[in-house]
């Protein structure tokens, strides 16, 4: 008897992200990379003022690429682009902190990417527990129904498999939903506390 077993429980995030983008240009890789470092260290100084832990400032990813221009049907270096994505991530009895680190980011001279609810490692790791041995027992019953209907007994169990642990980050506000404004992103931000979400396995 082959069965699938299904579970959906709760969870409420524990953390909030923030995420910006900046991007720089520059003659040189080197004047681009420069640029970049220059607006992010100038973030990351206006964050730690506000109280943000350094441990809370995190690099997303780091990239310099060339831009081209076609001339004559000929591809030619024009400069180059440096694109540093920071994260800023705490607790969500904090959501008050928003619109600061907004703020102190965007001063500084990064865009807004997206604001997400999050769950920590420790969290994901602890539904991801409660939601495979729920689904579990969900297919034993089943496999046990089944032979129960035949007047049979469950034999020997012979496979298992299952699918990875279905958990997304909830986001709260993107560029998709605007153009990255601080003000916009404050205002889709206001007074916004964590629900419960569905998570399933």
């Amino acid at each position: 008897v082959n069965v699938e077993g299904l579970a959906e429980i709760k969870a409420i995030p524990d953390k909030v992200a923030v995420y910006f983008n900046v991007q720089t240009e520059g003659a040189t890789s080197k004047e681009a990379s420069d640029k970049n470092a220059e607006i992010v260290d100038n973030a990351i100084t206006e964050l730690v003022k506000l109280g943000f832990e350094r441990k809370e400032i995190t690099t997303q990813s780091f990239s310099v690429n060339p831009k081209y221009n076609w001339n004559s049907g000929k591809q030619q270096i024009i400069g180059y682009q440096a694109t540093h994505t920071l994260k800023v991530e705490f607790s969500t009895d904090k959501t008050d902190k928003i619109g600061g680190a907004i703020d102190a980011g965007v001063n500084a001279g990064a865009g807004i990417s997206y604001i997400n609810f999050e769950l920590s490692l420790a969290k994901q790791n602890e539904y991801k527990k409660q939601a495979l041995e729920q689904a579990t027992l969900d297919a034993k019953s089943k496999v046990e129904g089944i032979a129960s209907g035949l007047g049979k007994k469950a034999g020997r169990l012979v496979s298992i498999s299952s699918s990875d642990f279905g958990y997304y980050p909830w986001r709260v506000y993107g560029v998709e939903d605007a153009v990255g404004s601080a003000e916009m992103a404050k205002e889709a931000t206001t007074s916004i506390q964590p629900g419960e979400q569905t998570i399933s396995a």
